[in-house]
């Protein structure tokens, strides 16, 4: 039986999306009395999100869809100063210019999750629009008066890199500044009470609690979700080629869509909980599958998910180039496409520089490694010589198809 009464709580809790609640009782009280407002911040740090943010993304939907306000905060303020968490060294500074254009494709992603229009239409609010107003004695005044360094010194994501004796600049100290009033000027703006992300956020969402506190406001509420990682151990979020973005241009939808076929069988079920929108007791018969049936299960969970972030299209159509390649053994025309210059591939390509090229390998040491194991392949036969040299000779249909192992797959295609 379930510890929340309200659907909201109740939904996240079942899904396995909770970790920690700064007031459980309160927050199901308030989500149950009526509609609540609740946000996620989300830094421009590149041109999209990655899967790791796709579980934050999913709770606003999920509030969403339970009846209660969801905004998405794009940091065009914070991503100026850069979040200092757990980090080694200090971020990139960024443009203006350059957060912007970030902004811009990070966009793209949460008009394919969340409604932004119609009935109960979600808000997405870039805290430029306060951060960057501010005056600094005023700020100092009225806001920093009221963090006290001991504290700030002490969470995790600080205390980690003093401990190391690697540098923390003032600027960066000012992040988590920057990010309690944010939520105080969400509940001045849109009457936001909730703020939800991951759990390495905790201490800077509760520092967002405790200002409204101190400030006078009212009571504001604290979510987190666990650190997502695989049965095996492994953080999620990377893949052979690097990270796993949930933008198109920078990770295709159909290597999003492998990218979940390749679940772990012991991680099937609670990534269907969390990463789909099925109903449980379907997700129940899906996770007890065994053998070779749940690979089933983790086809309907590549499907489902990819059609969440990329549309239901594109992924009817990762599914079917996964099944004519893999089932009917035929070449798939949808499969991720690289181009060649036609005079490069005229003189000849190293097998292992366009294994690197196409992002089947990250350098030329593994490219090899993958040859000597016998994973490579180039337009299905099998590549025993680190020298081969692939050249239009190898063109069929106009493509090479070149493989690593059963599953990775790119066209190498002669540019025009």
């Amino acid at each position: 039986m379930t510890r929340f009464k309200s659907d909201f709580l109740r939904v996240l809790d079942e899904r396995g999306f909770i970790h920690q609640i700064s007031d459980p009782e309160g927050l199901d009280a308030l989500a149950l009395k009526g509609p609540i407002t609740g946000y996620v911040g989300y830094d421009a740090t590149a041109t999209s999100i990655h899967i790791g943010n796709l579980i934050t993304v999913t709770m606003l939907y999920w509030l969403q869809e339970t009846g209660h306000k969801a905004i998405s905060l794009m940091g065009g303020g914070t991503s100026m100063v850069g979040d200092p968490s757990f980090r080694d060294d200090q971020r990139r500074l960024l443009t203006p210019e350059q957060i912007q254009t970030n902004i811009d494709g990070i966009k793209r992603v949460f008009g394919n999750i969340l409604r932004y229009d119609g009935p109960n239409p979600a808000l997405m609010v870039n805290n430029a629009d306060w951060l960057l107003k501010l005056n600094y004695v005023e700020f100092l005044r009225d806001v920093g008066r009221h963090f006290s360094v001991n504290r700030m010194l002490s969470f995790d994501s600080v205390k980690l890199r003093l401990d190391r004796e690697q540098s923390l600049s003032f600027l960066e100290f000012n992040y988590m500044i920057m990010q309690g009033y944010d939520f105080t000027e969400l509940n001045r703006r849109y009457g936001t009470v909730l703020q939800m992300g991951g759990s390495d956020q905790w201490g800077n969402i509760i520092n967002g609690v405790d200002l409204s506190h101190r400030m006078g406001g009212p009571q504001l509420y604290a979510l987190t979700t666990p650190l997502l990682t695989k049965a095996s151990g492994e953080k999620m979020g990377k893949s052979a080629s690097g990270a796993v973005w949930l933008n198109g241009d920078l990770f295709s939808p159909y290597d999003f869509w492998q990218y979940w076929r390749n679940t772990e069988d012991a991680d099937v079920g609670r990534f269907l909980k969390i990463f789909t929108r099925l109903p449980l007791d379907e997700i129940a018969r899906l996770a007890a599958l065994g053998g070779s049936e749940i690979n089933e299960a983790k086809k309907i969970l590549a499907t489902e998910a990819t059609a969440i972030v990329h549309g239901r299209e594109a992924a009817t159509q990762a599914a079917e180039t996964a099944r004519t390649t893999f089932e009917e053994g035929r070449l798939a025309e949808s499969l991720p496409t690289i181009e060649i210059a036609s005079s490069e591939l005229a003189s000849g390509v190293g097998v292992l520089t366009l294994l690197v090229r196409a992002g089947l390998a990250g350098s030329n040491g593994e490219a090899r490694r993958h040859v000597q194991g016998g994973a490579v392949r180039v337009n299905d036969q099998s590549v025993s010589d680190d020298r081969r040299i692939v050249g239009d000779g190898d063109l069929k249909e106009g493509v090479v198809k070149l493989s690593v192992g059963r599953k990775k797959h790119v066209l190498v295609r002669p540019a025009a």
